[in-house]
């Protein structure tokens, strides 16, 4: 008879408990034809199949322990689906009432993601000469103007992940720790796609306490680099979940050692090897990061060992363009 494989976890209270703790692989196939490693943290593998999970408990969780959110308050959050998704999730548990604000140019998966959770999804025109799977900073800006009047009016608990500590913090204090014990703190590099900021800079901050060695890349679309100090004449690309062309306000820009541009090209083609040659099936973002890891161990961080995001599932890709023909 065959034994039953060792548990990793006990027996859980409920769902919350399986946030964060995810893998860390190493992608050798594809970076068999260059000279270096590139660690994925397979953030998708939280019950939200993405990172966001982590800071939507945290977020909640801090603003219980403040009174800023009681029993039988509504939470409002603006969201790509991700957050939203994690948020979903928390309330779901913790028996709170959610509305997810939502750009009508984000990827229907997500919207019936969170409706199957329990939450009500409001979705908000882009702004004039908006496309379907391009959500640009005009378009955010909307969302962010209607979810404020919603909470508002609604007496609710906005989440607010663009601005609130708990969303690097999550990341400083899980995700980055997690990655320093997997790896043993042997690495070199770390790249991340920027969206609200937050696990690049909770991240960034455990790592260089850890070893100031370590250097730390910020990766936003080909021309959409604000947070790099350009200009962009226009800020669509198809990467969703970030390169808002907006300042990021948890983004410590002292502890960046560099700034990285993909294209929405370059993004689906490593979601797509990602996909085919490691059997991890990533989104977007994930394939940004990706994308940048490989141009670091080509260029100025050959033989090295970088860290890097999968950060959500391309299961909630699977309407937009990403999983064309590359």
């Amino acid at each position: 008879m065959n034994e039953f494989p060792t548990p990793t976890r006990a027996i859980l209270p409920s769902v919350l408990g399986a946030i964060g703790a995810t893998p860390l692989v190493d992608l050798r196939r594809l970076t068999a034809d260059l000279e270096g490693h590139i660690y994925a943290k397979l953030e998708y593998m939280s019950p939200g199949h993405s990172k966001k999970d982590r800071i939507a408990l945290a977020i909640i969780e801090a603003a219980e322990e403040r009174g800023e959110l009681s029993p039988g308050q509504t939470v409002v959050e603006m969201t790509s689906g991700n957050t939203g998704t994690g948020v979903a999730i928390v309330c779901a548990v913790k028996g709170y009432r959610f509305v997810a604000v939502m750009s009508e140019g984000n990827s229907s998966e997500r919207v019936r993601m969170m409706q199957a959770l329990g939450a009500e999804v409001v979705l908000v025109d882009q702004a004039s000469g908006g496309h379907c799977g391009q959500v640009r900073g005009d378009d955010l800006s909307l969302v962010e103007d209607a979810a404020r009047k919603i909470a508002q009016s609604r007496d609710a608990f906005l989440v607010d992940q663009f601005v609130r500590r708990e969303n690097a913090l999550a990341h400083e204090l899980g995700t980055a720790q997690e990655i320093l014990r997997q790896t043993g703190g042997a690495f070199d590099a770390f790249c991340d796609f920027a969206g609200t900021g937050g696990s690049f800079a909770g991240c960034t901050k455990a790592f260089k306490e850890f070893n100031e060695s370590i250097r730390c890349y910020l990766i936003e679309p080909a021309g959409a680099e604000v947070l790099a100090g350009a200009v962009p004449p226009y800020s669509e690309h198809p990467i969703q979940g970030g390169g808002y062309s907006r300042e990021l306000p948890l983004i410590d820009k002292t502890l960046v050692d560099g700034f990285l541009s993909v294209t929405g090209a370059d993004g689906r083609h490593w979601a797509h090897r990602l996909a085919s040659e490691e059997g991890i099936f990533g989104g977007f973002s994930s394939g940004a990061n990706v994308a940048a890891a490989a141009q670091l161990l080509a260029g100025e961080m050959a033989g090295s060992s970088i860290v890097t995001m999968i950060c959500d599932s391309g299961l909630k890709y699977l309407s937009t363009d990403l999983w064309g023909e590359d």
